[in-house]
């Protein structure tokens, strides 16, 4: 018996969290276009070819474009109260700049929804994940064009219209502050980073807020029941010593990321934003209309959370972290995942601490798990993982969401990421797992496609159905 049972708010959203990117394949069926991710068969770390390559796992990936009804009958056993999926923009626009949608596109989603309404799985869309379509970046350069503001609301209008009366949880770009560390995946901006400048690069970050404030505006003036939220990739960001220089640089680190978040919120840029772009010599074209956009602030802030980092003001200590998108200097007291993520469940409330304190607006924890070289083995003639690993991960992750709750934040939800085995984003590997449905298909593309559920499936059923109450303190609190 659980002497000390952790408890969440009744009706919190359990579930899981993909991307069509990485989950959909049919990259070319029904009057797809081509995506960034065509041509990144490495991931954000290598090389963008001219053209999709048969070493693209994502061209496939694991073929849930039609195997969409298993995959969500799997997630309605484990009891999923919300599924976080995105829409591939080069799906509905095959070319981001077409006039008219594209038919068949929009009747998959169609479809995945009737799916989702069937098991009574509330729908969370993400409207931009790391799926801009090939065109515009190569006949724009990504968001650093203006132009893109208004084929991004030519897009939303047809979600909306389409499928506004069916979703009532809205994302509109996936992890916005990663554009900072991966211009092309995150940002379609063809220019080489190494290449691109200071003011390209926070012009497309501009852009890219405008268009999420008018893609807010037009939510609620189509109906004022869609909740539009932000997403933003949260790392909270420590001193490595408490050297005054240490937590002056943590705190500049920290503004980095913040910055999204307030525009989002606040409706204008904050003023250590302001004092960094002169301090850089940033020159931003920013209208009058832009700001007035701006002002249609979001309804509640998501993020996704697996990690912290470290900063100091010592070049001779900043050694980078391994695998780590957003830098930083590896913490001393944390352990770390074969890829180099430091393992920081306390970090979890800290930052929902800080984000609730901050900005007052729900929070909803949309991306958290453990990617991890799985191995299939048999238990009863069935196949499967048994992952322990992942289920104290995350138990230990959940197990900080409920402080944080009881430390007053309001928070609506927690999706785990790859809540189904999907290709990594960042490496563009099958061998980096992270779901609870371990999919036959390996890193050089063999495999079967079938579906296993491991032993971390039964575990989160029981967290669902329980409300968490199955969920086991650490022996230190």
């Amino acid at each position: 018996m659980n002497a000390n049972p952790v408890e969440f708010p009744e009706g919190f959203l359990f579930g899981g969290a993909t991307a069509a990117n990485q989950i959909e394949g049919a990259y070319d069926e029904d009057g797809k276009g081509l995506s960034i991710q065509d041509v990144m068969p490495q991931g954000f770390v290598g090389p963008i070819t001219t053209g999709p390559t048969p070493e693209n796992l994502k061209l496939e990936a694991i073929d849930f474009y039609h195997r969409y009804a298993e995959d969500i009958a799997l997630f309605a056993k484990m009891g999923f109260r919300v599924f976080r999926f995105s829409i591939a923009w080069s799906r509905i626009f095959p070319n981001g700049d077409d006039t008219q949608p594209n038919e068949a596109g929009l009747a998959f989603y169609d479809r995945v929804l009737d799916e989702l309404e069937k098991y009574g799985i509330e729908p969370l869309v993400t409207i931009s994940h790391y799926e801009t379509p090939l065109a515009l970046a190569q006949r724009y350069n990504g968001w650093v064009s203006r132009d893109l503001i208004g084929l991004y609301e030519r897009y939303v209008r047809v979600l909306f219209d389409r499928y506004g009366a069916r979703v009532r949880y809205w994302l509109t770009f996936n992890e916005i502050n990663s554009v900072l560390h991966a211009p092309f995946m995150s940002g379609a901006i063809a220019t080489p980073p190494e290449e691109l400048s200071p003011s390209d690069l926070y012009q497309a970050v501009h852009h890219e807020l405008v268009a999420s404030a008018l893609a807010t505006k037009i939510a609620h003036e189509m109906d004022p029941h869609i909740k539009v939220g932000c997403m933003v990739l949260a790392m909270p960001v420590y001193p490595l010593t408490p050297a005054p220089a240490d937590v002056h640089a943590a705190m500049a680190a920290d503004h980095a990321n913040l910055l999204f978040g307030d525009v989002h919120v606040r409706g204008e840029y904050p003023g250590y934003a302001l004092r960094m772009f002169r301090d850089r010599g940033i020159e931003l074209d920013i209208t009058a209309r832009d700001r007035e956009l701006l002002h249609n602030t979001v309804d509640f802030v998501s993020f996704s959370y697996y990690m912290s980092s470290c900063e100091t003001a010592d070049p001779a200590k900043r050694a980078a972290g391994q695998g780590n998108i957003m830098g930083g200097v590896p913490n001393p007291t944390l352990q770390a995942s074969e890829w180099g993520w430091q393992i920081d469940p306390v970090g979890l409330r800290t930052v929902m601490n800080q984000f609730w304190d901050r900005w007052q607006k729900p929070l909803f924890i949309v991306e958290n798990g453990l990617g991890a070289r799985d191995r299939l083995v048999q238990v009863d003639g069935h196949p499967t993982v048994l992952d322990d690993y992942r289920i104290a991960y995350l138990n230990d992750h959940l197990v900080q969401v409920a402080e944080a709750v009881e430390d007053g934040v309001e928070v609506w939800g927690y999706t785990t990421w790859g809540c189904i085995d999907l290709v990594s984003a960042s490496t563009a590997q099958m061998s980096k797992r992270y779901g609870f449905i371990y999919v036959d298909r390996d890193d050089d593309g063999s495999g079967t496609l079938d579906r296993y559920p491991k032993k971390s499936f039964g575990w989160y059923a029981e967290v669902i159905a329980s409300n968490g109450r199955t969920l086991v303190r650490p022996s230190s609190q």
